[in-house]
């Protein structure tokens, strides 16, 4: 048998060491040794022991033989649960492409340094009398300070060490004193910080409804066997998703095995944690970008040691370093936020599946409105799905009205409340009744409409609009179309032809100046930027502080006021016109999660959908929550362009100094790509789109370009990355280059 050797990124915290370093790997260490796990090896030239992580193993020598050091030992103090995040960061390097050390600080637990935090007991080693006796001595001595700690000792067998300091006033040194002379002894317990500060009491159990008792039953069944699966519950807003979430979750942890609830924002952290906490108690926390880093590494420490079961957050919490994860339930899975925005780009989805094959865990995701990648999966069996389709208070679906805005312009109403609104919010003020108005600024990019007509300016060749750029130019930011910006519309001639401009914060002055007196509550980007930002506005909501809440779409994801029983949605065509192949799934999704904030308690609700494109499939099926009808248009679209989940995207992003030069590299990319076998093999499949510049061409004086590739298999997709990788490793430029696997965006 040939030499086995290893390849070990070494010292993770060294950024100039983002690259393998190739070890022979001992007999004795055959067949125990495993990519990623954590190993003892020689470094540099005084052969300075470091720890480093296995990424792959082979029999291919890339080295001199003769000078190749040896792997020393297996790391005895490697966390099991580490070893599998290490794998992971394999995989998520593997398949969404970045350095090793990006993947690898994005899945291990912070490594900063952080100050432990230590409960300090002072204890005392005598008997009651012994100290009441040499309290006496202290008295005629006229130790003050030690008389009156020995008075507290002969009543408590342990005092806080912090206490004594403080309110006793009695210095260390005295303390120092105490504990030479056999007298006490000092005690230090390391302590966690706990984000969670809850006074909720338990609930128990609520009672099922049929259809909840199905599905828990059919995944319990599974999870009873030790059959891993991947389930998706697609059901109407308000019947009952989280409950079901609950009873699985219960399940799983009375056979002591621990869960993740993935969350797709953090507005919707602290009433899933309220639910959560009344069935779980103190064994629930979370994890989220708005913890410090001693909170983040303490819940990392109390995951290891087994103090909670229950982690609740967005897609970073995915990565708690639980021992033994028995369950990932992705709420709301269709959403955007599950998606990296930086390297590497990966999708919690995937990397849930991952995380879950590493533990033997199951995954139910949930939505009223699934990802078309989920529902294509489910409908060709790949997961098992279920349906729940009655609200769980018996109440009905909203009535929905769709306004066109063109009929309002033509009979004179310039206003952004259509006159149903109007009529409507008068209507629930009066009745004391709550409203929320959602302005739909998703996807807002500067593109074209007519107002009096609806027509959308958009590129002939990729099916997504125009983007409003300077100089007056309309561009694709997927193929680099361009066309100059028309001053009349080229379907009506209207002279109403220009881009949407209004936010919240105008929004909430119109609405004063029309209802003098109507209490408001604002939540976008510039009202939640402290850390209790988003609990004290929701909580404000909840409790009948204001009759209106006026925000984006963090305000219809999953939150249930039930007191609200109307829902306006403004200017609905902003995600439905932005130049993205997702525009109509992402106005679906949006408008059918705001309508179904409305409601939700035991009064009847109303939703006014404002639009220039009523007659668009994506308003007309979200209008009838008709999520069957939707996908069966929508599928036809993404099979005729070739776009995802029927086929894959890799975008490649190319960053430059100088416009040339950004323009040089993406062309030089994209030309490799051409002259690739999978490429001139016509049984792959591979398409090209691009180059262009990106949505975006400059960003803190760095140009952006993009081109982008189809293909219905992934492998390809990653053999074309890998391609790329070394081309760009070999080249003399200083062009930096990234990678997006089916972009949830224009990019």
């Amino acid at each position: 048998m040939g030499e086995l050797y290893a390849d070990v990124i070494v010292d993770i915290t060294h950024e100039k060491l983002d690259r393998p370093f190739q070890y022979r790997v001992p007999e004795r260490l055959r067949g125990k040794l495993e990519t990623g796990m954590c190993v003892t090896v020689p470094f540099g030239n005084g052969n300075k022991p470091l720890q480093g992580y296995v990424i792959g193993m082979g029999e291919e020598c890339k080295f001199d033989p003769a000078r190749m050091k040896a792997i020393l030992d297996i790391a005895q103090k490697g966390v099991e649960a580490e070893d599998k995040m290490i794998a992971l960061a394999a995989w998520i390097r593997k398949n969404y492409g970045s350095t090793m050390i990006q993947a690898l600080k994005t899945v291990l637990p912070a490594r900063q340094s952080v100050k432990r935090l230590e409960n300090r007991m002072l204890e005392r080693l005598m008997t009651r009398e012994e100290i009441i006796s040499l309290q006496g001595q202290c008295r005629r001595k006229k130790q003050v300070a030690k008389e009156r700690l020995l008075g507290e000792l002969a009543e408590q067998e342990s005092i806080p060490y912090e206490w004594v300091t403080g309110k006793l006033g009695v210095s260390p040194q005295t303390v120092r004193g105490l504990e030479q002379a056999g007298v006490v002894r000092v005690v230090s317990r390391e302590s966690f910080r706990n984000p969670v500060k809850l006074c909720a009491e338990a609930e128990p159990p609520r009672r099922l409804s049929p259809g909840q008792q199905r599905i828990v039953d059919s995944i319990t069944q599974d999870l009873d066997r030790e059959i891993p699966g991947v389930y998706l519950i697609h059901g109407v807003t308000g019947s009952g998703k989280t409950q079901v979430y609950l009873e699985l979750i219960e399940n799983v942890v009375k056979k002591g095995r621990q869960a993740v609830v993935l969350i797709p924002e953090i507005a919707l952290t602290y009433q899933t944690l309220l639910r959560f906490y009344r069935r779980f108690g103190d064994r629930v926390s979370v994890m989220n970008s708005t913890l410090s880093q001693g909170e983040k590494y303490d819940q990392c420490q109390r995951a290891k040691q087994g103090e909670i079961d229950v982690i609740i957050g967005p897609r970073s919490a995915l990565f708690t370093p639980f021992p033994r994860i028995g369950i990932i339930v992705m709420d709301e899975e269709h959403e955007g936020s599950y998606k990296s925005e930086s390297s590497p780009r990966y999708h919690a989805r995937e990397t849930a599946l991952q995380v879950a094959r590493l533990h033997g865990a199951s995954v139910v995701l949930g939505s009223a409105t699934p990802s078309l990648e989920a529902y294509y999966r489910a409908k060709k069996g790949e997961y098992k799905l279920f349906t729940l389709t009655e609200r769980l208070t018996g109440a009905t679906l909203p009535k929905v009205w769709t306004v066109d805005l063109r009929q309002e312009l033509k009979e004179g109403n310039r206003s952004i409340f259509s006159r149903k609104l109007q009529e409507l919010l008068a209507d629930r003020i009066q009745k004391g009744q709550q409203s929320i108005l959602f302005l739909n600024r998703r996807g807002y990019a500067g593109f074209i409409s007519c107002r009096a007509c609806g027509h959308v300016m958009k590129c002939p060749h990729c099916a997504v609009s125009l983007t409003e750029h300077q100089g007056g130019r309309l561009l694709c930011h997927y193929c680099g179309y361009s066309q100059p910006k028309p001053t009349a519309c080229p379907v009506c001639g209207s002279r109403y032809i220009s881009g949407f401009r209004a936010g919240t914060q105008q929004i909430e002055e119109k609405l004063k100046a029309m209802f003098p007196g109507v209490r408001c509550l604002r939540m976008d980007g510039d009202t939640t930027k402290t850390k209790d930002s988003y609990q004290k506005i929701l909580s404000a909501f909840a409790n009948r502080e204001a009759d209106v809440l006026i925000g984006t779409q963090m305000i219809v994801k999953g939150h249930d006021f039930p007191s609200v029983t109307l829902v306006g949605v403004l200017a609905a065509d902003l995600s439905l016109s932005m130049g993205d192949y997702r525009a109509g799934e992402r106005t679906f999704q949006l408008l059918t999660q705001a309508v179904g904030r409305a409601g939700r308690g035991e009064l009847p609700g109303e939703a006014v959908i404002q639009t220039y494109q009523p007659e668009h499939y994506a308003v007309v099926h979200a209008a009838a929550q008709d999520y069957e009808g939707f996908y069966e248009e929508e599928i036809l679209y993404r099979e005729l362009m070739g776009y995802p989940p029927v086929s894959h995207m890799l975008a490649v992003q190319v960053f430059s100094e100088t416009e040339n030069g950004g323009a040089q590299a993406a062309e030089y990319l994209a030309r490799e790509v051409k002259n690739s076998p999978e490429f001139q093999n016509p049984a792959c499949g591979l398409r090209l789109i691009g180059p262009a510049p990106a949505s975006m061409e400059k960003i803190n004086d760095i140009f952006r370009f993009v081109f982008y590739l189809k293909c219905a298999e992934y492998d390809t997709l990653i053999h074309i990355k890998d391609m790329t990788e070394e081309r760009v490793r070999g080249w003399q430029r200083t062009e930096t280059v990234q990678f997006d696997f089916d972009p949830m965006n224009i990019l």
